[in-house]
């Protein structure tokens, strides 16, 4: 007998890989030309040229059984070394290289982290909208997702909800800024708030209560907004980074886990980091990419086009009388469903060759993602199928 629960998964795709696969599939039938696909975070900007010259002096200078040959389980000693001392310049984060695993992506960050702290039973709370992999990745470990709202339009963590949903069976929060799908960034002041909150109830349960820092899009702002470090805020903080989307790479799967230099049991945590890691098959990150990161700490893809991509697509939904959230960073527009029925607005936009996401896995209701990380002339072409889209739904009369 198979494993029904993983029968289910693979049965049942997620819902933004179901509606990237589909636009494949009209993009097969009708021109891809012809389809506006904004269904998937996949970066379209080229990765920067300090990527293409490390890897190129790389391959060209590196013996074959040091270039594909196996690091330690935990990664490479110079990259860990390289990666705590840029943290440590460029945010102060207290990082120690004795505390960094290198992963096969954020992915792999994140199940590898909840499998070292999440007993059977153990609640892990979600700040709602959220990535829809987080619940199946804390039920993977054992685990009991629970949601906590950040209430529309704004999308910002609420204290009430956030203490409303903790609870003394509660090991972890995960927390995603800026965030996927809304584009929020959390501010130093709600973020002081969720630590002096965690802080009160960890006092008051009398154990510790993790914070997981999904931080795959931490680079990616447009407006001079500050994203700040959450090791700075509370101490019982676990890291989890990806360079996928700062350097247009999500197809190589690299990334790393922090265990912050003062979290509670932290040398045993991330021990069992490296059990998970293990137990999971996650040992030894591809060792050419670990290679390539410490020439490519603090670069990134060419962030103008994406802000241009923002502006120039926000703008012109709001003009057509959609409603959006106010999206600081990451490359995803939230955008309010007419008639509050996500999944129906989605099925109406794909007669105009619109694929977009509904929020229902994300945890919220009546909205829909749009990934914006797309050619620039795919943002221009679109707009006349956005205008017929508002027009099926008479939001210019609305307005007026």
């Amino acid at each position: 007998m198979i494993n029904r629960s993983m029968f289910s998964l693979g049965n049942r795709r997620s819902v933004i890989r179901d509606i990237f696969e589909y636009g494949a599939a009209r993009k097969a039938q009708i021109g891809a030309q012809n389809v506006f696909d904004f269904s998937l975070g996949n970066p379209s900007v080229p990765a920067p040229e300090t990527v293409k010259q490390t890897l190129l002096q790389l391959v060209d200078q590196t013996p074959a059984a040091e270039l594909h040959g196996y690091t330690t389980a935990a990664g490479d000693r110079h990259v860990r070394e390289a990666i705590a001392d840029y943290l440590n310049r460029t945010y102060q984060a207290d990082a120690q290289a004795d505390r960094i695993y290198l992963t096969c992506g954020a992915a792999a960050a994140l199940t590898i982290t909840l499998s070292a702290l999440v007993c059977p039973g153990d609640e892990v709370v979600l700040l709602a909208p959220y990535f829809p992999e987080y619940a199946v990745f804390v039920r993977q470990a054992g685990g009991v997702p629970v949601v906590a709202a950040c209430p529309a339009p704004a999308f910002v963590p609420d204290m009430a909800h956030l203490a409303a949903a903790v609870s003394p069976r509660t090991k972890a929060v995960i927390v995603n800024s800026p965030n996927n799908p809304s584009g929020v960034v959390f501010t130093a002041e709600q973020l002081q708030a969720m630590s002096d909150l965690l802080q009160h109830k960890q006092a008051e349960y009398g154990h510790p209560i993790y914070w997981i820092a999904d931080e795959p899009y931490r680079e990616l702002v447009y407006d001079g907004e500050p994203v700040p470090y959450p090791t700075r805020y509370y101490d019982n903080t676990v890291v989890c980074y990806s360079f996928s989307k700062s350097l247009s790479l999500p197809g190589e799967r690299i990334g790393y886990i922090l265990v912050g230099s003062r979290a509670a049991e932290g040398a045993d945590l991330y021990a069992a980091v490296c059990g998970a890691g293990r137990s999971l098959g996650f040992v030894c990150a591809p060792a050419l990419f670990q290679k390539m990161v410490p020439a490519c700490l603090g670069q990134t893809t060419d962030l103008s086009v994406y802000k241009a991509n923002r502006d120039r697509l926000a703008g012109a939904l709001t003009h057509m009388g959609f409603t959006l959230a106010q999206p600081g960073g990451a490359f995803y527009l939230f955008m309010q469903a007419p008639g509050g029925n996500a999944a129906a607005f989605c099925e109406t936009a794909k007669q105009f060759e619109l694929l977009l996401v509904p929020s229902d896995d994300f945890g919220v209701s009546g909205y829909v993602r749009i990934a914006y990380c797309v050619a620039p002339d795919v943002i221009e072409r679109s707009l006349p199928a956005f205008r017929q889209l508002a027009d099926a739904y008479r939001l210019h009369e609305k307005r007026g």
